[in-house]
């Protein structure tokens, strides 16, 4: 009996992950971003007094990689120095805009998981809100990325990683999910982002290097884009993860639950 029920919860946690689309959202994840998201930032981070290098060097320390994949990193982001000359204002707010289609994607994915109709269009101010700190966050990551080694500095990121996702969860679901249901979620991603970067490398960093020898600075990208399908899949598929360890929890503290 315990066995058939445990198979129908199993039944159920899989029909949800199929409802979600994980797969297909986390190519969509990784299209959107590279191709917006990625190009905002490197405007952003152009504008630090370290000639722009920053962004290259903050993917390098997200991936994990060797100093051999970083260089090839460096490389493909060269001269980022000039899309803070060369990019318009108006060229900056299309970017802008572009990127704000990135926080509807990710909104529409959060709202699949609990299972809530899409948001009435005047609360796209959120997509507003979310993208400015999301640049705010990871600019400062960019910026800072040269002391990544210092002391606690891995203790800070992953407080304030738990507490973007934790948030991001509630701004953009509208507040129709309590803070409580949500912090395993933020848990999760984070913990799924920490397995990803020692996946990366192991993996990532030496295809980085070969790939960049066959391909070119083709074959980073390639790279990248796969890391990016990755970071999908745990953005939310930690999600997912949240709700269904705050839906056991809740089970298990009922009046009938098994414990």
């Amino acid at each position: 009996m315990l066995s058939a029920i445990r198979r129908a919860r199993a039944g159920r946690h899989w029909l949800r992950l199929r409802e979600l689309g994980l797969w297909q959202r986390s190519l969509g994840f990784a299209a959107l971003g590279f191709l917006t998201l990625v190009p905002l930032l490197i405007v952003v981070s152009a504008a630090d007094t370290r000639g722009g290098q920053g962004f290259a060097q903050w993917l390098g320390d997200g991936l994990g990689v060797s100093p051999a994949a970083r260089v090839e990193i460096e490389r493909l982001f060269a001269l980022p120095g000039q899309a803070w000359r060369t990019t318009t204002a108006f060229g900056l707010a299309l970017l802008a805009v572009f990127g704000l289609s990135f926080g509807t994607m990710l909104q529409s994915g959060y709202e699949s998981v609990w299972d809530l109709p899409p948001s009435r269009w005047w609360a796209r101010w959120r997509h507003v809100l979310w993208l400015g700190v999301l640049v705010g966050v990871l600019y400062l990551s960019a910026v800072t990325a040269p002391w990544h080694d210092s002391p606690g500095r891995g203790f800070v990121t992953v407080a304030i990683g738990i507490l973007f996702f934790w948030w991001s969860q509630r701004l953009l679901l509208g507040g129709r999910v309590p803070w409580t249901a949500l912090m395993p979620g933020a848990v999760a991603t984070m913990l799924g982002l920490f397995g990803l970067r020692i996946f990366s490398r192991l993996v990532f960093s030496p295809l980085i290097a070969s790939s960049a020898v066959t391909y070119g600075p083709f074959g980073t990208v390639l790279v990248l884009q796969t890391w990016l399908v990755g970071i999908g899949v745990v953005v939310f598929g930690g999600a997912l993860v949240g709700r269904l360890f705050h839906e056991e929890v809740l089970r298990r503290a009922g009046p009938g639950g098994t414990r």
